[in-house]
């Protein structure tokens, strides 16, 4: 594949099922609203139009150079364990963007207000010369529209550099998903991203994780995450009031069905009748796969939330400690976006819920691949072909 030129690097942010919104959905004059009036938690459903999934695929090599000749057939791709067949799509240069650029101000975020100066150059590089949207979401217990759906780069730019302090909260999944459904509430000729500047660890959001992994699974959205990181103390102590969530240092605990120790009591954490929604070993394969990848994006969510987001639509994410380090990995996104390799399949089983993707390379084990690792079909979804 060639080099894409820099007006294509807004059309390669998209990721994901071409869907639309469902009956009831807000108009984009309404995106304007609190979440107050409308709930992070309560994002519209999606209904299935199609069902081709995207791809986007990133391949360097162990010391980082990006690699350009590959062709559909030198990937190996499988949709719940399933091998699905491959389409390299053609470059695109013109598809539109809507973009969402959600800040901490709260929390340990408050600290970091001022490595966001300045950023308007960054903004530009990051968007391309496409027709594009960008708005400004400000969070701390509570997620804000600080700056509503504009083409002006540079007033989204100052507005984020302007942002004030907000209180000890960081309700970093309330922010995702209020930000998604204010993307989701754009045209649907503009592709869609996110671009996320936090701590590492929700605080006071009342959005399930069941939930946010939904609400990121289920829409055309790729999210690049910008954080810095929570201290410890803070990671275990806010982990275990996340909706849904708790911490513990080892990655599965001893006993139950997701224990990584083959002699361990299945129930020594409960019956496996309570334990029936989180175990994987008595589901069809295909079904094993999802639900095995639900409860790792599960765990992922309660260690490092920016982190896992990025991995699951395709998109990247970076640690930063000031306003040097922030700007040269926005460089890094910049250089990065218009190399993407886009990759698309038909599922050959669209069973309604959580897929996991897994894709690698033939052959071509010194390359490093990042793609795109999961997404959602509604249960309620009229899946058609095209």
């Amino acid at each position: 594949m060639s080099r894409l030129s820099k007006a294509a690097l807004a059309g390669v942010l998209s990721l994901g099922f071409s869907c639309a919104a469902a009956v009831g959905a807000q108009s984009a004059g309404q995106s304007s609203d609190s979440p107050e009036r409308q709930p992070a938690s309560q994002a519209p459903p999606l209904t299935v139009r199609s069902n081709l999934v995207l791809v986007p695929v990133l391949v360097k090599t162990k010391v980082g150079e990006t690699v350009f000749s590959l062709t559909a057939d030198d990937f190996i791709l499988t949709d719940n364990g399933v091998p699905q067949p491959l389409r390299l799509e053609p470059d695109t240069d013109s598809q539109p963007l809507a973009l969402a650029v959600i800040v901490e101000t709260g929390g340990q975020g408050a600290f970091h207000l001022g490595d966001y100066h300045d950023l308007g150059a960054m903004l530009d590089a990051v968007i391309g010369d496409v027709p594009h949207r960008v708005a400004v979401i400000g969070f701390d217990s509570k997620p804000r529209l600080e700056q509503d759906f504009t083409p002006d780069t540079d007033a989204a730019a100052k507005m984020i550099g302007t942002l004030p302090k907000g209180d000890p909260g960081a309700a970093i999944l309330d922010a995702l998903a209020f930000g998604i459904r204010l993307l989701r509430n754009q045209p649907p000729a503009y592709r869609r991203a996110v671009l996320l500047f936090s701590e590492t660890m929700d605080s006071r959001s009342q959005t399930s994780l069941e939930a946010a992994i939904r609400a990121v699974g289920d829409t055309n959205t790729a999210i690049y995450s910008f954080a810095f990181s929570s201290t410890k103390q803070a990671v275990k102590h806010e982990a275990s009031k996340l909706p849904g969530g708790s911490y513990s240092d080892e990655p599965y605990p001893p006993g139950g069905c997701m224990s990584k120790d083959p002699n361990a009591d299945p129930d020594a954490h409960g019956s496996r009748n309570v334990q029936a929604l989180d175990c994987a070993s008595d589901l069809l394969p295909p079904l094993r796969v999802a639900r095995v990848a639900f409860l790792a994006a599960r765990d992922g969510f309660k260690r490092n939330v920016p982190e896992s987001v990025a991995k699951l639509t395709g998109g990247e994410y970076f640690s930063f400690h000031n306003a040097a380090t922030l700007k040269d990995r926005l460089v890094v996104i910049s250089n990065d976006v218009p190399n993407y390799y886009v990759l698309s399949f038909r599922p050959k089983s669209p069973n309604p819920g959580l897929h996991a993707l897994e894709l690698r390379l033939k052959d071509r084990p010194q390359l490093k691949v990042s793609s795109r690792k999961a997404y959602w079909v509604d249960d309620s979804a009229n899946i058609t072909t095209r």
